[in-house]
């Protein structure tokens, strides 16, 4: 976090970068303040008997905007949990939703908690109660508020609120929508622990498809060997990082974590960092790489992509103009504050925005809340339909060869591929795919066609807040 006395707070990065965005728009005053404002932020606090004693945590469920319903975004559990954070991350989420036309407004929550401090049937008593006081309010319901998870919670944490909301509303067919993010097995969706992660490795994909724009970050060439720093190697920056290595080629020469930071030229094992983490909750004493203490330092360290994947105002004042990469792509929230962005834009950094780039997550949350309010798995209707057509086209290209007297047939390789007809994981990886690629191009043509949009983030916010002004105009307002 940042320490400049100087320094903005997340939400006023949020509104600077938004002002900046509507001077070149032209909106009207008071739907330019519309959209610009939460709607309503709620405080409940509430009391949970743990150890023998009676104890109070506070948590926020703000909702920005509420052009589309339901709202959408987030749970949060960490102890620097406040108001403005949830406000600034509701905001995002509603010109994340409208960028990657996602048909949801923005919300957030958070709870006041370290989740390494309490067992998991404490945790389970505190998360139902905390639901408990959302679901009573609408704050949790499939059409009307749909969280997920976010820091410090996953899976878990979603089946146990999906199972108190199906408890408090027994007759509601739809109880498994209102929230995303839950286990296979509770009504979730293949592919969306990955998702966040995923969708920045197609962010960085699709921006490497267009020279133009990455002769911009003084870079050439595709994401092969490109060296890579990862800030945060929690769900997103893990995933993202695993991809990146393993099926792109690209080199991850530094990875940060809360007790310090790992560095080697020759490339890190993400894997096997993972599991050093999981063993010794923390990267020290890692045996296969430089330990370095002070991980913030490691930041500036020079490479070709530095992924930032754990809090905001990570890059601030006070280290900006020593960051010494190409190319910034956000995979947390906010981690580049107002006054870094603009100094590393003078630098001629460029950056890939936290609204497109860590959209993966909400995108394949909107995949399940779809599959939820269908009641059937993606892939089960078609599947084996698709296999059926292939195999009668490979069978009759075989049977063609045979009859003009050649000795052609497929691979066995190729055989198994084109056969397997697509499945619920590969489908949601092909529509993430699309919305990144759409989003991306959406935001470059922008960035592209105006002369007065000098860089990626606002080109995001243009787009995605002409669209929110399209849908209040829709509603008459």
């Amino acid at each position: 976090m940042s320490s400049s006395k100087n320094e903005p707070s997340f939400r006023q990065s949020v509104d600077m970068m938004f002002n900046r965005a509507v001077r070149l728009m032209d909106l009207p005053p008071g739907l330019e303040e519309k959209i610009r404002v939460c709607n309503a932020t709620y405080t409940v606090r509430f009391g949970v008997r743990l150890r023998g004693e009676l104890k109070t945590f506070t948590g926020y469920r703000s909702v920005h905007s509420e052009h589309m319903e339901p709202v959408k975004g987030g749970i949060r559990y960490a102890d620097s949990v406040n108001q403005d954070e949830v406000e600034a991350l509701a905001a995002l989420m509603t010109y994340k939703c409208a960028l990657v036309e996602a048909p949801f407004g923005g919300s957030k929550g958070g709870l006041c908690i370290d989740p390494r401090q309490y067992e998991e049937h404490e945790l389970e008593l505190i998360t139902r109660r905390f639901a408990y006081e959302l679901i009573k309010r609408d704050l949790i319901n499939p059409s009307q508020n749909v969280p997920a998870p976010d820091m410090g919670t996953g899976e878990r944490e979603m089946a146990w609120i999906a199972d108190q909301y199906a408890r408090m509303n027994t007759t509601d067919i739809n109880a498994r929508a209102c929230v995303t993010g839950k286990p296979l097995n509770a009504g979730g969706i293949a592919g969306r622990v990955e998702a966040t992660g995923r969708g920045v490795q197609y962010a960085l994909q699709e921006f490497f498809r267009e020279p133009d724009d990455v002769a911009k970050a003084n870079l050439s060439g595709t994401l092969d060997g490109k060296r890579v720093v990862v800030q945060g190697l929690g769900n997103v920056g893990y995933h993202a990082a695993k991809f990146l290595s393993e099926e792109d080629g690209s080199k991850i020469i530094a990875i940060i974590e809360r007790d310090g930071a790992l560095v080697s030229d020759a490339g890190l094992d993400v894997e096997d960092v993972r599991n050093w983490i999981a063993t010794h909750q923390g990267v020290a004493g890692y045996p296969n790489a430089t330990y370095v203490e002070n991980g913030t330092a490691v930041l500036e360290t020079d490479c070709d992509i530095l992924i930032p994947a754990a809090m905001e105002g990570v890059i601030n004042l006070d280290n900006a103009a020593r960051i010494s990469t190409k190319l910034i792509i956000e995979a947390a929230n906010g981690p580049v504050t107002a006054g870094a962005d603009e100094i590393l834009r003078e630098k001629g950094v460029v950056i890939i925005p936290d609204m497109f780039a860590n959209a993966g997550g909400v995108t394949v949350s909107y995949f399940e809340w779809v599959k939820n309010l269908s009641h059937i798995r993606f892939g089960r209707m078609q599947r084996r339909q698709e296999e059926s057509r292939n195999e009668l086209i490979v069978n009759e290209l075989e049977s063609l060869s045979k009859a003009l007297g050649s000795t052609w047939s497929p691979s066995a390789n190729f055989k198994s591929k084109y056969l397997r007809g697509a499945g619920e994981l590969e489908l949601v990886r092909s529509g993430l795919d699309d919305t990144m690629r759409a989003a991306y191009q959406s935001m470059r043509e922008v960035w592209h066609a105006r002369s007065d949009v000098k860089d990626l983030r606002t080109a995001a916010y243009l787009v995605s807040i002409g669209k929110v002004a399209s849908s209040y105009r829709a509603k008459g307002l």
